[in-house]
């Protein structure tokens, strides 16, 4: 059974799943009801860090146009532009025993695409969640629902796998941001064009 977590919580992921390499890491949500006459496109993107807590190079920000990480052990399985249907919307692949001893950390996050054009926000979503299971049998092992705590945001840090040791951990995080993909990269580190 799958371990569900609130904002903030942190959990021992091969600690308490021993033998465990690969991971998927499963991205969901709806929209509300909207009248904006634009379809909404929410996209699920990786940001690979290292030490510093900034991405080393611009190969290693994983979304649906850059889609491998991490030397490949990082892998974004694909755009779904409208989100409908149950289920993932998106996911990303982790092989753990892969990831370069250099990367302390992998941040998950979800943006809107076009959110300015299109006058959307966080605040017309619903139902979003990560979820984390077993590449092998796909046993759900750690679930976090996000709530509706966002309003005007168009951008959302949901959770970070990170190092501890020998061991990797996964942090709830469901910090929003405003400004969109844009914000988040410049959070990171890369240079936005």
């Amino acid at each position: 059974m799958a371990i569900s977590l609130s904002k903030g919580q942190k959990v021992d992921l091969t600690k308490t799943n021993p033998g465990l390499k690969k991971i998927v890491v499963g991205l969901g949500w709806d929209t509300n009801k909207y009248d904006g006459g634009q379809a909404f496109d929410l996209d699920a993107s990786a940001f690979i860090l290292g030490a510093t807590g900034k991405v080393q190079d611009e190969k290693d920000f994983v979304f649906y146009n850059n889609a491998t990480g991490a030397q490949g052990s990082v892998v974004h399985t694909g755009d779904n532009r409208t989100g409908v249907g149950d289920g993932d919307d998106e996911q990303i692949k982790i092989d753990l025993s892969a990831i370069p001893a250099a990367v302390d950390k992998v941040a998950f996050t979800i943006t809107i695409h076009d959110a300015a054009a299109r006058k959307q926000n966080f605040g017309q979503v619903s139902n979003a969640y990560v979820r984390i299971f077993n590449e092998e049998g796909n046993a759900e092992l750690i679930r976090y629902d996000l709530g509706e705590d966002f309003s005007v945001e168009t951008a959302i840090v949901v959770a970070e796998l990170y190092r501890h040791g020998a061991e990797w951990k996964f942090n709830a995080i469901g910090s929003g941001f405003q400004g969109g993909l844009d914000a988040l990269c410049t959070n990171y580190g890369l240079t936005v064009a």
